[in-house]
């Protein structure tokens, strides 16, 4: 039985997110207690619920102390199983969180599986569903394993209700991921995603966007969203490279500008791009539980987040070999 303090470091769910992911695919218990201490409303949420069932679903797991508001859950994980799944979070939380928990036993499955996902798609602090369709999952394809992400239905914060269909294919022969340069730069595109709210909102954002980042005409949109049960916004940046995308967002709130949406992504771009490294920091912190279980890899990035160190803490807890080299690059062994 792995033990594991819920508070340390960043103090957030994603410890509980890579000790579920850890756990199915080494097949070792473990207890968390503090969960999300780091958090103004401790405890999990349902997001953080929905993950827990999506892992014992899975992997036919026991979890003990489950429930919202828990603080300390107990996770006994069984046999990986490939299948159909559905996981609803009945909140507007994140769809692509709970994706993250099962994605990397998933990938370690003995065949196929299609997961429905329902809940929100693009809102605060988690990844919105065009970062694992268009960045992450092609990265995990380079490895040698498939997924394929569809968007059924936009969901915003507050009301949710989106749904995503996230198609894996297990890798027969995993390869080893090499990232360390981006390549020349063959374009970029900014959006503003509107939702039941006036045009007047995205037109203002991709203003300061391209203002900010410099883009012409063509490279900037405004996508009026019609399937989402709710109001929303979204800003999004996305940038190619020769052997990389990465992408940055900013998610609308009620009672903020859009200038201020539009410039927050814009400068997460900026800073990127003078970087000059090929992952940014949110794909760093991604990318290691999911190559841990295939081949693992070498990585260019910057300065390493709070966020990334805790994660690179936890996956060693189950055995992963993940370390930051003093060149720049983290090098993730593969686990078991």
């Amino acid at each position: 039985m792995i033990t594991i303090d819920g508070s340390q470091g960043e103090g957030g769910g994603q410890i509980l997110r890579s000790a579920l992911a850890l756990s199915m695919t080494t097949s070792r218990p473990f207890r968390i207690f503090n969960i999300r201490a780091g958090r103004p409303k401790p405890g999990l949420m349902r997001q953080h619920l929905t993950c827990v069932q999506a892992a014992a679903a899975v992997c036919g797991g026991l979890a003990h102390g489950a429930s919202v508001g828990s603080q300390d859950v107990e996770f006994h994980p069984g046999t990986i199983k490939p299948g159909e799944y559905h996981f609803s979070i009945g909140s507007a939380g994140g769809t692509m969180l709970v994706l993250q928990a099962v994605l990397p036993a998933l990938l370690r499955a003995g065949g196929s599986s299609r997961v429905v996902i329902e809940g929100g798609t693009h809102n605060k602090a988690a990844p919105p569903f065009e970062f694992v369709s268009r960045v992450l999952a092609p990265l995990i394809e380079r490895a040698g394993a498939g997924v394929n992400a569809r968007l059924e239905r936009h969901g915003f914060y507050p009301v949710g209700g989106g749904r995503v269909v996230v198609e894996v294919q297990p890798a027969s022969d995993p390869r080893p991921v090499v990232l360390t340069e981006r390549g020349e730069r063959l374009g970029s595109r900014a959006t503003s995603l509107v939702s039941k709210i006036s045009r007047e909102v995205g037109e203002r954002e991709v203003k300061v966007l391209a203002s900010r980042l410099s883009l012409n005409d063509d490279e900037i949109e405004i996508r009026t969203v019609n399937d989402a049960p709710g109001a929303g916004n979204a800003a999004l940046v996305e940038l190619h490279y020769e052997h990389i995308t990465e992408l940055f967002s900013s998610i609308g709130e009620l009672g903020r500008p859009a200038e201020s949406v539009a410039r927050s992504a814009a400068d997460e771009a900026r800073a990127y791009i003078a970087s000059r490294m090929p992952v940014g920091p949110y794909l760093a912190d991604q990318l290691m539980a999911p190559l841990s279980v295939l081949a693992g890899g070498r990585y260019a990035t910057g300065p390493l987040t709070n966020h990334s160190r805790t994660n690179m803490e936890v996956l060693r807890l189950f055995g992963a070999e993940v370390r930051a080299c003093e060149d720049g690059c983290v090098e993730v062994e593969p686990v078991g």
